[in-house]
């Protein structure tokens, strides 16, 4: 009887003890993920300024190429044969609805 009483107390008290640190631990990951997305969002605000200094003429001529318009204006101003300029106003993919 005494074994099963110490197992009863010993099984609440862990019982307890996760509990307790259960609340702990998704509070952490909470703050956490909260963390992590403003890290993201400052990142991808960074992310942008590194994606110019980042292209190179690879021999793409073509708006349905380029992923965004400030490597069309890259293209266009550093990149020879580039047929992105259609009217020669220096506007690189300016019909280009994804842009």
């Amino acid at each position: 009887m005494k074994k099963l009483i110490f197992l009863v107390v010993i099984g609440f008290a862990a019982w307890h003890y996760y509990e307790n640190q259960g609340f702990d631990l998704r509070d952490k990951i909470d703050v956490e993920l909260s963390d992590l997305k403003i890290t993201k969002k400052y990142a991808s605000n960074s992310d942008s300024f590194d994606q110019d200094l980042n292209f190179t003429c690879d021999g793409r001529q073509y708006c349905s190429q380029m992923t965004s318009r400030k490597e069309a204006e890259f293209f266009l101003e550093n990149c020879p044969d580039t047929k992105m300029d259609g009217d020669l106003d220096g506007i690189s993919c300016e019909n280009d609805s994804r842009f």
